[in-house]
């Protein structure tokens, strides 16, 4: 049976769980858990920080600006109450004791002290005023220094604990996506056909960014807000617990505006996470197949398409705006509505002297404090719905069980090197790129080492396939593909590649210079290996023509130069690995008669002392192979050398006769 290939579809994804993703993104985490810890402490100062302001002004008002009446002192020491508020004065201050004297029939003095009625304060000439209150002005400017200290220490460790939480959420950012970049490298092939470029482009890029937004602005937020939270409700229960409760009572309408919106935005999120995955794979599409949008005059339909995917994406937006639109303010309403209780029933004890004017205006700035992170837990929370919409789909990815299987643990141990490669042999080997449509039936041959074998067919027929069966791009429903002798899903398949070399119909360059491309990173040949790889792939005309020589940079996909000079770099790849096995996909398809000679001679090069198999359909080719086989229907239906295919005057032989007729590219290709 196949593997599951782990194929998903955007739209299937089943309902998620926020704790559980969270978990399974906390290894990521682990690494740099001392920064994250450090970053907690720093969060925890922060919010102390910011408690002790709205508390200063309460001090700065209550003591030195409108200080405490003596109905509110008499009822905190429970003593009769004077209706009257009194300044008291120091009359061993000679600056006091003159100003005392200047209005003596305004003041009451008993011995060395002095006191004023408030009301009477109106009275006294500005300058008196300001001797009388020295001591209250004076501790404004000490409570207005502690004040600028606190914002600048806070400023301070606000920039430290963001520098750390950056650095943690940039080499988390890093550490995942090297993870989901690696995971994508081991995926099989069958994987890539199933899912657009474009799709796994967002999943390393766009997700990625997301999951760095989560932990750099959700982590460090949320636990500033829920700590601030906390400090608030203590704070503001030991000011006066009846306020506060009946300040809470917006509470449970808070609560069920974010249960209704937290739904509503993950289904928004994940909607906008799929368009702008179609719009990458579309953008993609695009952009490979921009010669035959253009050479069948495609654009405008092309256009159109593009136009309703992003249309879609701006409903998607629309939708998540008018989520946003309602949620935030009503958190806005529901804050002010709590002040306007505060004022209302605060006011009231202000009045009849059950609580101090700079205890009410500190309970309206920790009332706006409180509602405040929760406004910011709300845009939080949008993030962590993104997040976690990204999230699944990693996931998905990281979850796929698109590898390719291997047999049994004792066996890779037992297999898990592969020093020469003896023996190649398919024993009954069925396979199919869909459960039910067999394109390999049965298929039985042995190739010894330095043998060629050569696979020839109608366009159809398999040859391909069997080769990605070696390679083990894919694995047989039956049967098995083996090397000296055992089935290769026993071997590494890394170890089993690095014994191979594929030249493909179409050779796949990088980005890069034609160095890079050849020798893959390899930094220790000597100036005569690289010549001489060069003359043996008859790629030394092609370097020595190019200003830079080895060093000319390719354009995307080798666009720069010729299918017949990118063939003969694909060659010299190929003889740069110096493979026991030498695996040929109709490597001379489409290739004018003048190169495709410089490629079969540099082919003929590098099949010298290897094993070799050559699918071809040009059998000119092929003639000289150690054996035929012949493929139709994806079944064997000839095997031999030329010469006893020839004899037969099978369909080897109408293939050969109908050679010299026509161009057989039409029949075989």
């Amino acid at each position: 049976m196949q593997p599951d290939f782990g194929y998903f579809e955007e739209e299937k994804l089943g309902k998620p769980y926020d704790v559980k993703l969270l978990s399974r993104l906390y290894p990521y985490a682990r690494p740099y858990k001392v920064m994250l810890f450090w970053s907690i402490i720093l969060v925890i100062c922060i919010t102390l920080l910011d408690l002790s302001l709205p508390f200063v002004t309460k001090i700065a008002i209550d003591r030195y600006i409108v200080p405490q009446t003596d109905a509110i002192e008499a009822r905190l020491t429970k003593e009769p109450e004077s209706k009257s508020r009194y300044l008291n004065a120091d009359m061993s201050d000679p600056e006091i004791r003159a100003v005392v004297s200047k209005y003596k029939e305004l003041f009451a003095i008993e011995e060395t002290d002095a006191r004023i009625s408030y009301e009477k304060l109106s009275s006294l000439e500005k300058e008196d005023l300001a001797v009388l209150r020295k001591d209250d002005f004076a501790g404004l400017g000490i409570l207005t220094a502690i004040f600028l200290v606190i914002i600048l220490v806070n400023f301070g460790i606000n920039f430290i604990q963001k520098m750390i939480m950056e650095f943690a959420g940039y080499m988390i950012m890093h550490d995942l996506r090297m993870k989901l970049f690696a995971q994508i490298q081991k995926l099989s092939v069958e994987f890539f056909t199933k899912n657009p470029v474009g799709r796994l482009v967002t999943r390393v890029t766009n997700d990625i960014q997301n999951m760095h937004e989560l932990f750099t602005s959700v982590i460090s937020i949320v636990f500033k807000d829920l700590f601030l939270l906390l400090g608030i409700a203590i704070v503001l229960i030991s000011m006066n617990w009846r306020l506060a409760l009946i300040s809470f009572t917006v509470l449970p309408f808070v609560l069920y505006a974010s249960i209704v919106f937290s739904g509503r935005a993950r289904d928004v999120f994940r909607e906008l996470r799929i368009k702008i995955a179609e719009i990458n794979t579309r953008f993609s599409e695009t952009i490979g197949g921009i010669r035959v949008i253009q050479l069948f005059r495609c654009e405008e339909n092309n256009f159109h398409s593009f136009k309703g995917l992003n249309h879609e994406n701006y409903l998607a937006g629309m939708r998540q705006i008018r989520v946003l639109a309602v949620f935030m303010p009503l958190i806005e309403v529901l804050g002010v509505f709590a002040v306007a209780i505060v004022i209302f029933y605060g006011g009231n004890d202000v009045i009849t002297g059950g609580l101090s004017l700079g205890a009410l205006v500190a309970f309206i700035t920790y009332i706006k404090m409180f509602f405040r992170p929760i406004r910011d837990l709300a845009e939080k929370y949008n993030i962590l719905q993104n997040a976690m919409a990204s999230a699944e789909r990693i996931f998905l990815i990281l979850d796929s069980r698109s590898i390719l299987p291997q047999v049994t643990l004792d066996s890779i141990n037992m297999a898990s090197d592969l020093n020469m490669i003896k023996e190649i042999s398919f024993e009954n080997v069925s396979f199919g790129y869909v459960p039910g449509e067999i394109v390999l039936s049965g298929i039985s041959f042995k190739v010894r080492k330095g043998e060629t074998l050569a696979v020839v067919g109608p366009t159809g027929s398999g040859k391909t396939s069997l080769i990605n069966l070696i390679v083990r791009f894919y694995v047989p429903e039956s049967g098995r593909v083996c090397i000296n002798g055992r089935d290769i899903r026993e071997f590494e398949t890394s170890i089993l590649r690095s014994k191979m070399a594929l030249v493909m119909q179409e050779p796949f360059l990088f980005t890069g210079s034609i160095r890079e491309n050849i020798f893959q990173g390899k930094k220790d040949l000597s100036e005569q290996e690289l010549e001489n790889n060069l003359k043996v792939s008859n790629c030394k005309d092609l370097v020595d023509r190019l200003p830079m020589g080895l060093e000319t940079v390719l354009a995307s996909g080798g666009a720069s130069i010729s299918s017949g000079e990118r063939q003969l770099i694909s060659i010299a790849r190929a003889f740069a690995r110096d493979p026991q096995l030498i695996l040929f996909d109709e490597a001379t398809s489409f290739i004018d008669s003048q190169t495709e000679k410089k490629i079969q001679e540099a082919l003929n090069n590098l099949m010298i002392r290897r094993t070799s198999i050559v699918v071809a359909h040009r059998l000119s080719t092929i003639r000289s192979a150690d054996k035929i086989i012949v493929l139709s229907k994806g079944r064997v239906i000839e095997t031999g050398t030329h010469i006893e295919l020839m004899e037969k005057k099978g369909f080897y032989y109408r293939l050969n006769q109908l050679q010299n007729q026509t161009d057989p590219t039409s029949i075989l290709h």
